[in-house]
């Protein structure tokens, strides 16, 4: 099973250099890229000023804050609302970077790999774009429902590393697992093989979390970096997105082989035995071709 999902690993950022993915990858980030510049050019310091004067009038906060401000010699005050206002856009860049790379990319994706790689894969259309979406906008909400109950639970610092991860693993999991079935798989065979396939998937899921985490660690190195958040956040949509279309890919190399695999594997029990002699051909339901 590791195998299969190193495989599908590899396989998946060898096509991330392939030249569609890049210009399919540039769609998402000119739209999330401007909308989120704009949206930080005109609010960053509205937005910053409001959350710092918040955290000062709160009975419980103030004198915490008073206390870290003059341990720090004010600097605390000065790094304490850009830091907030960051770790709330985080999220929701995040999840936005997911959606538009479904969207936009997730059925050219699956395009891509199935025509290279399975060529004679059928497709039965088992899922639909509204069904889809239906069920992107249900994970999407729980998963912003636990983001939120979570949040208390990230000052705890083993916590705070395995939480957002692992809500953004579930989100991709549910997600992405079912944009690569779609089109192929028929209703039926994407529920055995999300059922079959439950603990990979939700691994894949899991370290997609952790990769779509990573990017946020550059405002971990200094108070200078979040000044700078209108001006970088561009750079961030289109990293972010680079992660998530890799994390489709994946996803789709290893669901695709997989519903091939439970293909020919109940080819195998319908069809009857042939001696040696008999020299019948069994036919095949859908061979992976040379390419990556």
């Amino acid at each position: 099973m590791l195998s299969k999902v190193l495989d599908a690993f590899w396989r998946a950022a060898a096509y991330c250099f392939h030249p569609r993915v890049i210009l399919l990858s540039l769609l998402p980030v000119a739209v999330a890229g401007a909308a989120g510049f704009a949206l930080a050019w005109f609010y960053w310091e509205p937005a910053v000023e409001a959350v710092r004067l918040g955290l000062e009038r709160l009975p419980l906060l103030a004198p915490v804050m008073q206390w870290l401000n003059e341990m720090t010699n004010g600097v605390f005050r000065s790094v304490v609302g850009p830091l907030v206002v960051v770790a709330l856009a985080v999220p929701v860049v995040l999840i936005a970077a997911m959606l538009l790379v479904s969207a936009f990319m997730g059925t050219a994706l699956v395009s891509l790999v199935a025509k290279r790689r399975f060529p004679t894969l059928e497709r039965r259309y088992g899922g639909s774009w509204w069904r889809g979406a239906v069920g992107m906008t249900g994970a999407t909400g729980i998963a912003v429902l636990a983001l939120v109950v979570s949040l208390p639970f990230w000052l705890i610092p083993p916590l705070a590393l395995l939480l957002p991860p692992l809500i953004w693993g579930w989100l991709s999991y549910r997600v992405m697992s079912y944009d690569a079935l779609a089109e192929h798989a028929s209703a039926d065979e994407r529920h055995e093989i999300m059922r079959q396939q439950r603990t990979p998937l939700f691994v894949m899921g899991l370290v997609t979390g952790y990769l779509g985490a990573a990017p946020s660690l550059v405002w971990a190195t200094g108070a200078m970096a979040l000044p700078m958040m209108p001006l970088l956040l561009p750079l961030f949509v289109w990293l972010y997105t680079l992660v998530f279309a890799f994390a489709a890919l994946w996803f789709t190399h290893y669901a695709l082989a997989a519903l091939d695999e439970l293909r020919r594997a109940r080819l195998g029990e319908l069809l009857p035995s042939a001696s040696p002699a008999d020299g019948a051909i069994r036919p095949s339901a859908g061979s992976a071709s040379a390419a990556p």
